[in-house]
Formats: structure tokens, C-alpha cells, sequence
């Protein structure tokens, strides 16, 4: 076993290497945490639509429709219903039927904050269903 004195006159070595080691352990850690919290942070609202490339699905005998005006004011058929009123109007309609599928309609010029308000009444309401009207087989900005 031999051991090596410096002497001195000769120059001390320094080290210029950084480990990265617990750098790329901090990275990957990151990462995982992000992959597991990304698809937690997205909201899903059930809504049951027909696709638009597919045959609309048969309309029922006396489909119940509710529509959201460019003025926020509801209707449900062709009976003006205030907010107030449409947990009530809804059974009336639908025969206190909860599994009958709503078609929502809603003017061009309505916010999505209005459109969501009326989706999260029907849901409290109990009503499910929800399938949103759109004009069939006209692209996407084009106007009657």
C-alpha cells in the first residue's frame, strides 16, 4: 500500500464537474407528478350528443325543448319560463318523467356562463339527458 504525499510544489486539481444526478431525479419526479395531476385538473360535463357526421337520432312524439334567448330569457316549448319557474314547468312537461332527454337550444350570441347556468339547473333538477340543437347540415358559420 503506498500513499502519496503532495509536496509543495505541486498545483492542486480542482474538480470542474457538476452532478446532475439529483437534478435529473428532481425532473423526473416532476414529471410523473404532472402526468398523474394533468387529466384530474380537466372537467367533464356528461352530455349526451349525437354525433354530427351521423344520422340525427329519432325525435320522440313530444320532444321537450328549452330555449336559452339572445336576451338570457328562458322558454320552454313555445311557453316564456323565468328561472324561478323551471324546475316546476320541467315536471309539468315532462310528466315528472327525469330520464326524458331535454333538447337545449341557445342563440348564437349566448355567453357559455349562461348556457352552463341553465345545464347545471337541469342537472339539480335531476334531469340528465341534456342533448344540445343544432341546424343540421350547415357548416360551422354559415347563417339560414
Amino acid at each position: 500500500m503506498a500513499i502519496h504525499i503532495r509536496h509543495a510544489d505541486e498545483a492542486v486539481l480542482e474538480a470542474h464537474e457538476i452532478n446532475v444526478t439529483p437534478f435529473i431525479d428532481v425532473m423526473l419526479v416532476l414529471l410523473v407528478i404532472f402526468m398523474v395531476a394533468a387529466p384530474l385538473t380537466t372537467v367533464n360535463v356528461p352530455v349526451d350528443l349525437p354525433s354530427s357526421t351521423e344520422t340525427p337520432a329519432p325525435r320522440p312524439d313530444e320532444p321537450v325543448f328549452l330555449t336559452v334567448k339572445a336576451d338570457h330569457t328562458l322558454a320552454l316549448g313555445e311557453d316564456a319560463v323565468s328561472s324561478d319557474q323551471l324546475v316546476d314547468a320541467l315536471g309539468k312537461a315532462s310528466k315528472g318523467n327525469k330520464e326524458e332527454r331535454i333538447f337545449l337550444r341557445a342563440d348564437k350570441t349566448v355567453d357559455y356562463g349562461m348556457l352552463m347556468d341553465v345545464m347545471g339547473q337541469l342537472r339539480k333538477a335531476g334531469y340528465l339527458k341534456v342533448a344540445l340543437v343544432t341546424l343540421q347540415g350547415q357548416e360551422a358559420g354559415e347563417g339560414p
